[in-house]
């Protein structure tokens, strides 16, 4: 067994390492945060929103693996792709297919915007995306490079395309008038949202923000480019995910206060709720109204789905210390939460709240230090990424895979109070099967019989 590691958490300037977690780190191959390609990441934004076209340079392995992934994520759009070889990538000609290829496809008919994106081969190689026009025929190019050693998570991705298009439309609003989002310009002051969340989450933000006089204004990634001057028109930005920090400075250019957190649990919402209360400039007696009237019922609601486990929580999608501030407030122990991305300002509020309960907190955790948790702390079940869920499972103990099964589903306000119970709880009431498959499978594709 290896010797203690190095956990790292959060700071207001950054990721900062130190002290030793208080388990043995399983020695592993590369030590770095687990990830899917990141450009998958950015791909996915991309083929949800309405009239884009994505276009990919890199390796056609790469490539087919991409437009598989996606398409089994429920991607209903073409992915366009440049290929190439040594003779075109040497000579610049990869650049030159690339170009005529985006001349094809820039019909304004059909598209507001093409994404190129460079995988790592090109990127590499510096195929220059920013020598691209940045519009023809009315429709708007945006270039990307999103190689594997450049881009550490595919959450990350997502914030590399989105803070590009809000540059993009921060710059084309600032010359003249934009259109308007497709359901019209809301009349109160709105709250955007930086980060994937749940579909029916924004609903239950603007039932909590409305007693306010606040409206919930678009989601970023948005899901058509129109949406974006909606965003950036907000009064107060919500970086729920706190990864988003090429966002959070285009909003910021644009003159927007931006708060961190989320509404979750009962502790959480409050918080929030004072924060974009004062963001906005939103009265001390409308903010406390607001509290009295939001607060009670989440606390009740909170009451009636009690979760009693220990859970080891990990992922890579960047709400993970959410869930665990909502788990702890249901009555669940939580001795350890990771993530894969980095420390920014924007989680700094949760990282506190969550070491001040004694949970053991990390930011860029390797996939061989979340392992070596679930090894520790034997938890009654462990949350976390694929290979995480494997691991725990051949130990017996019950796993979900967090993106699937715990980050899609509402965790804001009265309706995530209650929505993780039932699936924590059905999980953790899997033990004796577990045991029993342990039993019946024990020795098998190990020791000198693995991989017969």
């Amino acid at each position: 067994m290896s010797d203690p590691g190095t956990v790292c958490t959060s700071s207001p300037e950054g990721q900062q390492c130190h002290g030793k977690v208080p388990f043995a780190v399983p020695p592993g191959p590369h030590s770095r945060a687990p990830t899917m390609c990141p450009t998958f990441g950015a791909l996915r934004v991309g083929l949800r929103m309405r009239r884009t076209a994505s276009l990919l340079c890199g390796s056609a392995c790469c490539v087919y693996g991409l437009s598989f992934t996606a398409h089994f994520y429920g991607a209903r759009r073409t992915i366009g792709y440049l290929p190439f070889n040594s003779e075109t990538l040497v000579t610049g000609k990869v650049f030159e297919d690339m170009r005529d290829a985006v001349e094809k496809l820039a019909d304004p008919e059909r598209y507001d915007v093409i994404l190129v994106t460079n995988l790592c081969v090109p990127s590499a190689s510096g195929v220059p995306l920013e020598r691209l026009p940045k519009q023809i025929n009315g429709v708007r190019v945006v270039g990307l490079d999103i190689p594997g050693f450049g881009v550490a998570t595919h959450a990350e991705a997502k914030d590399v395309l989105s803070s590009a298009m809000l540059r993009y439309a921060r710059q084309e609003a600032e010359l003249g008038p934009v259109m308007a989002p497709r359901g019209g310009v809301v009349e109160k002051p709105t709250v955007a949202i930086l980060g994937e969340i749940f579909p029916a989450d924004p609903m239950s933000i603007n039932a909590m923000i409305a007693p306010m006089d606040l409206a919930v204004g678009p989601t970023v990634p948005v899901r058509e480019w129109r949406e974006l001057y909606a965003a950036l028109d907000c009064a107060v930005c919500a970086a729920v995910h706190p990864h988003y920090t090429g966002a959070v400075r285009e909003f910021r250019t644009a003159g927007r206060p931006v708060v961190g957190s989320a509404p979750v649990g009962c502790e959480g919402t409050a918080d929030w709720l004072e924060a974009i209360g004062v963001a906005a400039g939103v009265s001390r007696e409308r903010i406390d109204a607001t509290k009295n009237a939001i607060l009670p019922p989440i606390r009740e609601a909170l009451a009636r789905a009690p979760i009693k486990a220990r859970i080891t929580l990990s992922g890579y999608e960047g709400s993970e210390f959410l869930v665990a501030r909502l788990l702890i407030e249901s009555g669940a122990e939580i001795p350890y939460v990771s993530t894969a991305v980095p420390a920014t300002p924007w989680s700094e509020a949760d990282r506190a709240w969550l070491e001040s309960r004694g949970v053991i907190v990390a930011t860029r955790a390797s996939l061989e230090q979340d392992i070596g948790a679930v090894e520790e702390f034997k938890p009654d079940l462990a949350i976390g990424t694929t290979p995480v869920v494997q691991k725990a499972k051949e130990l017996a103990i019950p796993a979900l895979y967090f993106t699937n099964l715990i980050s899609a589903r509402p965790l804001f306000g009265i309706a995530g109070a209650g929505s993780l119970a039932p699936v924590i709880l059905g999980a953790v009431s899997n033990k004796g099967r577990f045991e029993t498959m342990k039993r019946f499978f024990a020795g098998v594709g190990s020791d000198n019989v693995a991989e017969v």
